[in-house]
């Protein structure tokens, strides 16, 4: 406003002389370039305030994106938080093949390893800690060899960490197992440690579009962490034995081999399945994106008749 009101407090011209007819005014041209002066001046000082008046144009992205990436990193810190606290309850498994038959040992636990340098490592897989007494919940085709091996040269040694996160290796050994279902309880000997079990949760009440985590040793890397949504419900999906596994959760949490026997989990660290299967594109192995978990609630029902009677309800009567 000050500089619009210097425009009206200009000196009004000088009356003009009468010295000839033919001569200018002498205050014409003076006047006028004083004019266009202070209109020019006038013009880029207004200009000037119009422009720091408003904020400096490279600050918009930093401060729009300032809530976006408090947002993002409090996001971040919640999948850390829920990889720590669920990953010590997760297990890695090796399938074995022995070289020879190991000799009885009084040891209530053997080394595997130890007793025979030359087994051969056939596969890996991933399980979870059912509970503080060593059980072990995971896919029957992780240890399918172990479970039909008629004369001892297969064996099963499970890496596991307890409650303060040490992790030790121990020999696990086949109590349950339903190929209906594709499921398989391991017990280990864990006797001086504190286990972690994992917190069971529900797959009752899972909505497609929700968060889920898929932990795991996916080609023999150990806890892995991948994410994804659920995608879709009551899928169906074969078992070893032929038959159909219905409810199956479909989810795009990469599963691959490894991967198997791990858990599925949702945003609060609560398994909701057990990742079983992943569609490959033919002659490649690699994952489609379209995996496959076993819905807890099913592990729940079967996995207690496993613990006690090795297995499940159906079969105890046959």
């Amino acid at each position: 406003m000050e500089m619009l009101a210097s425009l009206h407090t200009l000196p009004s011209p000088l009356p003009p002389t009468t010295t000839s007819s033919s001569s200018e005014p002498s205050y014409k041209t003076p006047f006028i370039t004083r004019r266009r002066a202070i209109i020019s001046a006038s013009t880029a000082a207004i200009a000037s305030l119009l422009h720091f008046s408003n904020p400096i144009p490279s600050l918009y992205p930093a401060i729009a994106l300032q809530p976006q990436q408090v947002e993002l990193d409090q996001e971040e810190d919640r999948i850390v938080r829920l990889f720590q606290e669920t990953s010590p309850s997760v297990v890695f498994i090796e399938d074995l093949e022995l070289a020879k038959i190991p000799k009885s040992s009084s040891k209530g636990d053997r080394d595997v390893v130890a007793e025979d340098e030359d087994a051969k490592v056939e596969g890996t897989g991933s399980g979870f800690i059912w509970d503080k007494f060593g059980h072990i919940v995971t896919n029957y085709h992780v240890v399918d060899k172990l479970a039909t091996d008629q004369i001892g040269l297969q064996s099963c040694k499970v890496l596991l960490a307890d409650a303060s996160g040490t992790s030790f290796y121990k020999e696990g050994k086949i109590i349950g197992i339903d190929p209906s279902y594709d499921l398989a309880v391991l017990k280990v000997d864990v006797e001086g440690y504190e286990l972690k079990p994992i917190v069971v949760g529900t797959s009752r009440d899972l909505r497609v579009g929700q968060s889920c985590f898929a932990i795991g040793n996916p080609f023999g890397y150990e806890n892995t962490l991948t994410t994804g949504v659920v995608s879709g419900l009551g899928r169906e999906i074969p078992s070893p034995n032929g038959r159909a596994i219905r409810g199956a959760i479909q989810t795009d949490a990469a599963i691959n081999a490894g991967n198997s026997g791990g858990p599925l989990i949702d945003s609060y660290g609560h398994v909701i399945g057990i990742n079983t299967a992943t569609f490959t594109r033919k002659g490649t192995g690699i994952s489609s994106g379209v995996n496959f978990a076993i819905p807890i609630d099913t592990v729940v029902r079967t996995v207690p008749y496993l613990i006690v009677y090795g297995t499940p309800y159906s079969n105890r009567f046959q």
